[in-house]
């Protein structure tokens, strides 16, 4: 069995599609991060464990999830129906098998909404300044496998938008194997604009949060 940590935020609108496709072995843990919908109430309808972090912010949320998986190994993705969790197999497979330590999906757009421009260009700044460092990375995608015990020794202490970039940084200088490969990524099922990295103050907040990652480079 698998966890995949789901951090949501009023995604009420997505979680029906994203528990539904669950693929067999899979349970999701809907981390409540101050959701103010009935994101909750589908989670438990779906049978999803819920856990309920009050800390606002991506790490907060992906933390606490990771503090109630038993797995060895455990996924993340998204909530908002921007990944398909029939693909969390692709990313989790080389783990399982020991070939990597570290799986990211690189994301393969299905349509010109799916990635808006600056963040698509914010991106590839971040995975260049990467690559430079000899990190073989070109997306700092939020979808991604590892093993649980692994990932609590890195010690991240990212609570915000920095957590999915220092978590390549420090798997890196601990000498993770790490490997990407390619998902869909699509556009929001609720429509409107990503909390990260929808809008131009969310994506300068995410460069904030990563640029006091990268000093550590």
């Amino acid at each position: 069995m698998i966890d995949v940590v789901l951090p949501c935020l009023n995604e009420a609108a997505a979680l029906g599609f994203v528990l539904s496709r669950m693929p067999d072995g899979y349970l999701p843990i809907v981390v409540d991060n101050g959701s103010t919908d009935s994101s909750l109430h589908i989670a438990r309808a779906y049978g999803a464990r819920v856990a309920y972090v009050a800390e606002r912010g991506f790490g907060a949320a992906v933390d606490g999830g990771i503090a109630v998986a038993t797995s060895a190994v455990v996924c993340v993705m998204d909530a908002d129906g921007s990944f398909d969790p029939q693909q969390l197999p692709r990313v989790a497979d080389p783990v399982v098998a020991g070939q990597q330590d570290l799986v990211l999906g690189r994301r393969r757009s299905t349509s010109l909404r799916a990635w808006p421009p600056h963040a698509r260009l914010g991106n590839r700044y971040l995975a260049g300044r990467l690559r430079r460092a000899g990190v073989p990375i070109y997306d700092i995608g939020p979808m991604r496998a590892f093993r649980r015990a692994d990932l609590i020794a890195l010690c991240l202490v990212d609570r915000r938008f920095g957590y999915p970039l220092e978590m390549v940084v420090k798997a890196a200088h601990a000498g993770w194997r790490m490997a990407e490969v390619d998902v869909d990524y699509a556009p929001r099922i609720a429509g409107g604009r990503s909390k990260v990295t929808g809008t131009i103050r969310g994506t300068v907040r995410t460069a904030r949060d990563m640029s006091r990652v990268l000093e550590h480079l």
